[in-house]
């Protein structure tokens, strides 16, 4: 496309759960930026922001419909209803999905993600070769710190175990050209893990570093244990190593078994003592039971998600769409 003869088309999705006091202000910001475009060159682009309601219980979609009014003539504003809470990655998905633009951002409507970047990311993949501006963190300033302490060791352990680029420190919040996005719309699996997609299909990323911003309102829906979790999900996404991991204690404590066995045999044979050291022996074999356990969970992880993608069923359900009125 040859933004510099035409105006070129932005789309802006947005997932919401339960943001009702931080849309109006999300959007009312965003609404600023965009004045901001007008006197850019190459032309100002065009917005469409398409909000995605992943089953909000706090009355999230009324404000949508009426901040869609009242933003009109700012941009054009699209909506999407989930028939119940999908989660953000299947938001993230429909959102995408419906996309029209030449570029699509992804972001948050708590105001972590600040949309006065836009401007500074918009003209870097109009005027430079990249395929897409990623936002990440150079501080996490306002978490707990055993919550830091875990996320700097997964993005190690995943980076170091998988072939994905996940950088870390990285949002959810990035600008993309059309052929990117349409390669992440071609990983239909039901399992995602959107910091992994990016990462895994590759194209030329630059990143944009800001310092933390804490939530304008409301409070995070991720705590500790739906992070654990959600690490989990991503490290079986995009590695087998686990698996291998699994495979190799399995190899190492049959040798053990067997060298101990020996042992006994032995020592049975010389002292005639075999009934001694039993409490040892039910230590060795709680332990070995737990390490089997441990591996049996690892393959159980895979064939869950093998499981969930066989059954083929959608992303999401949606209840209703601005797109239907």
């Amino acid at each position: 496309m040859d933004i510099a003869t035409r105006p070129a088309t932005i789309s802006i999705v947005v997932p919401c759960f339960n943001e009702r006091e931080s849309l109006p202000i999300f959007l009312t910001e965003l609404s600023r930026v965009s004045s901001l475009f007008k006197d850019s060159t190459p032309p100002p682009p065009e917005f469409e922001v398409i909000l995605v309601d992943d089953g909000s219980t706090d009355g999230t979609l009324d404000i949508i419909k009426e901040q869609a009014k009242v933003h009109s003539e700012d941009f054009t504003v699209r909506w999407i209803s989930f028939s119940r809470n999908f989660g953000k990655e299947a938001a993230l998905f429909a959102g995408l999905s419906r996309a029209s633009g030449d570029f699509v951002a992804t972001m948050d409507a708590d105001m972590q993600d600040p949309p006065s970047l836009l401007p500074q990311m918009y003209e870097i993949l109009a005027t430079e070769d990249y395929d897409s501006v990623a936002t990440r963190r150079t501080n996490r300033e306002g978490e707990p710190p055993i919550r830091s302490f875990f996320a700097r060791m997964f993005y190690r352990i995943i980076n170091r175990i998988s072939k994905a680029d996940i950088v870390d420190g990285a949002r959810d919040f990035r600008l993309m050209s059309r052929p990117m996005v349409n390669a992440i719309l071609s990983m239909p699996e039901y399992n995602r893990f959107s910091k992994g997609i990016y990462g895994w299909v590759g194209f030329k990323t630059k990143w944009l570093p800001y310092v933390n911003v804490q939530r304008v309102a409301g409070e995070t829906k991720w705590n500790f244990f739906s992070l654990l979790l959600y690490s989990i999900d991503g490290i079986v996404a995009f590695s087998t190593v686990p698996l291998s991991v699994a495979s190799i204690m399995g190899t190492v404590f049959c040798l053990i078994a067997f060298i101990a066995l020996i042992f006994i045999i032995v020592r049975a044979l010389v002292f005639g003592d075999p009934v001694q050291g039993w409490p040892s022996l039910a230590s060795i074999i709680i332990f070995i039971g737990g390490i089997q356990l441990l591996c049996l969970g690892i393959m159980g992880q895979y064939l869950a998600k093998t499981y969930l993608e066989t059954k083929r069923r959608p992303l999401y359900v949606i209840k209703e769409t601005s797109d239907e009125e």
